[in-house]
């Protein structure tokens, strides 16, 4: 269980921060930029979430996007609690072992994407980001999640650093679940902003 009596701890202040096992790190080092970037996709879908249900379809009782905002909203805090608990190699299985994304939370995105994607017309051009308020919310998240994506493949290529293929995966499919709800958002694809190439160059 979490719990926070103090915001400030004055312990930040000479640059460095705390990992869950203890350890501290410089506050520009890749696994801090990783789980920060993750943190910032979550409060790309916080707005997501506050918007949604004023301008999304109806959906049917299968699709529930809210519901799934804030399921991915969640485990995207599993994802940092991940990202914040380095692994060591040839470590002792601990008594308690940390919080790790699990194949299951990856199978459920493939799921929802899968479920989503039945109802949207295959895509003739790219998609400009845009189209209505929840929909350019959702292209936000997604480039922000592109971008956590990046640093933990870079992480993951440092000497000594570990991230799992499960953490790996689930990033990867998040933005292609956030890509396909600003789809679904943007009524089941029928308004969606499509590119036209050079369009503008005469």
């Amino acid at each position: 269980m979490v719990k926070l009596n103090k915001i400030y701890t004055r312990t930040g202040d000479q640059g460095t921060t705390g990992l869950a096992s203890g350890d501290r790190l410089n506050k520009h080092h890749t696994r801090i930029t990783a789980y920060g970037t993750v943190d910032e996709t979550n409060a790309a879908l916080g707005l997501v979430a506050v918007t949604i249900g004023h301008n999304a379809p109806s959906t049917d009782e299968e699709i529930n996007l809210k519901a799934m905002v804030s399921r991915i909203q969640n485990d995207l805090f599993d994802l940092g609690a991940d990202l914040s608990t380095p692994e060591l190699p040839d470590a002792p299985v601990p008594d308690h072992p940390p919080l790790r994304i699990a194949e299951q939370q990856v199978t459920r995105l493939e799921e929802e994407i899968d479920l989503l994607n039945k109802e949207l017309n295959p895509l003739q051009s790219f998609v400009l980001p845009g189209g209505n308020l929840v929909a350019a919310h959702l292209h936000m998240a997604r480039t922000i999640s592109r971008r956590a994506e990046r640093h933990m493949v870079e992480l993951s290529l440092m000497p000594n650093e570990i991230v799992s293929q499960p953490a790996l995966q689930y990033i990867n499919r998040l933005s292609d679940h956030l890509f396909v709800m600003s789809r679904y958002v943007n009524d089941k694809g029928l308004s969606d902003v499509l590119w036209t190439p050079g369009q503008n160059r005469k």
